[in-house]
């Protein structure tokens, strides 16, 4: 008897090929239903509709058509339990042994800007992840294929089927496991965009945080390594859809970290800017009218960290810029546009990764997850400066304008600095960084010593800090370096005691409310 396949795909790439090699190279027998069984036809390929088969018609607008006990009992008889097979026998249903099924495209309809809810609801597929789940359970003996990029490779199985049973054997379980971990995600994006649209959510999902969280990503790339060589390490998700790779080496785990890193802080800023950073924090940052003069104030910060760093800029990086950068050893360079030029330049360093941000630069993540002992923590990505109408002057002397822009500058920055983060500037231009200390004070000492080193006087600059001061030892370092005016979230028990110090140096010092911790 010839063997039973069921075809039937929204997506039909490949699929008259897949289906030729079935019937003439193969022998089978096709079922199908709709626009599959349609085209099968008309390519000359023999086909039975799913209605035929059953003897029972599609209804209620092709909802009910392979919700059927001829169609599930043919994918889930057990081939080595004599009781199913005489019950397949007694009910005369026909054994299915390859089931091929795409789903509709509820991913892609609820993408599509506008998109009403009852298009949404209408492209849920029920008929198709019930197949497919049928057939993934039975995978001892049907095989399930839910892309046709496994086309190839199930024919080859099949072909070499008598000679080769362990191969295909293999080939079932590993497309099974496909099966689950596609319905998977295709039940998390319905169940996502039905969260998105509550009218009234309860009170556990407001913000976006379900009660149940599933979270489901495809694999994007296999990368070498994870942060250090013995550890093992894959990129999942669409990264690459927002980014293009123009030119270097593979991308390797940290700098996919950094490159979101440093796409989070260039979206701050909308004039000419450049961010120089390493291991993720930023290291020089500077605003100015052009690029290269942003480029040479930035650099200025700091010439010994960027070795091997991250850059990335908001504007085209053209000629005059690839010739500045192209002067060091960078890993990575990011920008919305390169010039012709420009690429002509980093063209000579074959393992400089040129990434273009295809949407722009800026980054438009609304949360962040990170793995924890037991499971993961969610939280809404740190997108907010703060209510700068609400920032309050604390000191009895009140900044003036160049001190306020150059807060404000810091501000930015700061918040994009590992804690404990300290930042001094003057006007749109870092002058030392102090990130990721234990204390506060030492944050600002090493931001001095930063700005020593690169020879950059911070008398009359600004500093900013992204979370309170505790004690007035930090503000004092701050003034001592020749700090002028500081900007803090404020609430500490010793507020009172900071403000005094800074009042006792002259100091102007804002108050922003908001805290921006970066662990």
């Amino acid at each position: 008897m010839a063997k039973l396949a069921l075809l039937s795909v929204s997506d039909k790439t490949g699929l008259v090929d897949f289906a030729t090699a079935l019937v003439r190279q193969l022998g089978y027998t096709l079922l199908s239903t709709g626009g599959t069984a349609k085209l099968l036809a008309e390519k000359g390929l023999p086909v039975t509709e799913v209605g035929h088969h059953t003897g029972f018609p599609e209804i209620m607008e092709g909802r009910v058509k392979t919700l059927h006990p001829k169609i599930h009992g043919g994918l889930l008889c057990r081939r080595d339990k004599p009781d199913h097979l005489a019950q397949a026998a007694a009910n005369d249903i026909a054994l299915i042994d390859l089931v091929v099924v795409n789903l509709y495209p509820f991913e892609q309809t609820v993408a599509k800007p506008g998109v009403h809810f009852e298009e949404a609801i209408e492209n849920i597929d029920i008929g198709g992840p019930s197949m497919l789940r049928s057939a993934a359970k039975n995978h001892e003996s049907v095989s399930v294929v839910c892309d046709s990029a496994d086309y190839p490779a199930v024919v080859a199985a099949l072909a070499a089927e008598a000679s080769a049973p362990e191969a295909l054997r293999d080939l079932r379980r590993r497309l099974a496991l496909k099966v689950f971990q596609r319905t998977a995600a295709y039940d998390a994006a319905i169940a996502r965009y039905l969260e998105s649209q509550a009218a009234e959510p309860d009170l556990e999902a407001l913000g976006g945080f379900p009660a149940t969280l599933t979270l489901s990503w495809k694999k994007a790339q296999a990368l070498r390594y994870g942060e250090n060589p013995h550890q093992k390490a894959a990129l999942y998700g669409t990264f690459h859809e927002h980014f293009s790779q123009l030119q270097g080496k593979e991308l390797s785990y940290n700098n996919i970290l950094d490159i979101t890193s440093a796409t989070y802080l260039i979206g701050e800023f909308e004039r000419p800017t450049v961010g120089i950073l390493k291991h993720t924090n930023p290291c020089g940052v500077a605003s100015a009218d052009t690029l290269i003069e942003a480029w040479d104030k930035a650099y200025a910060t700091d010439r010994q960290a960027p070795f091997g760093g991250i850059i990335v800029v908001n504007q085209t990086l053209d000629e005059t810029l690839a010739q500045a950068i192209a002067e060091i050893f960078t890993e990575v360079i990011i920008a919305p546009r390169f010039s012709d030029a420009a690429l002509a330049i980093f063209a000579k360093k074959k393992n400089l990764r040129l990434m273009v941000a295809k949407g722009g630069i800026g980054a438009d993540a609304l949360q962040e997850i990170r793995s924890v002992v037991g499971g993961v923590l969610v939280q809404d990505r740190d997108r907010t400066l703060g209510n700068v109408r609400e920032f309050k002057v604390v000191t009895k002397r009140e900044p003036t304008p160049d001190e306020w822009a150059a807060m404000l500058f810091g501000w930015k920055v700061g918040k994009h600095v590992k804690s404990n983060s300290i930042v001094y500037c003057r006007g749109e231009q870092t002058l030392g960084v102090g990130a990721g200390q234990m204390a506060r004070v030492d944050s600002s000492r090493i931001a001095v010593w930063k700005a020593g080193e690169a020879g950059l006087d911070l008398r009359g600059s600004v500093v900013a800090s992204e979370a309170l001061f505790p004690f007035p030892d930090g503000l004092l370092a701050a003034a001592d370096a020749g700090a002028t005016a500081a900007i803090q979230p404020g609430g500490a028990i010793r507020d009172a005691e900071v403000i005094a110090a800074a009042d006792a140096r002259g100091m102007a010092m804002v108050f922003t409310a908001s805290r921006h911790f970066k662990h």
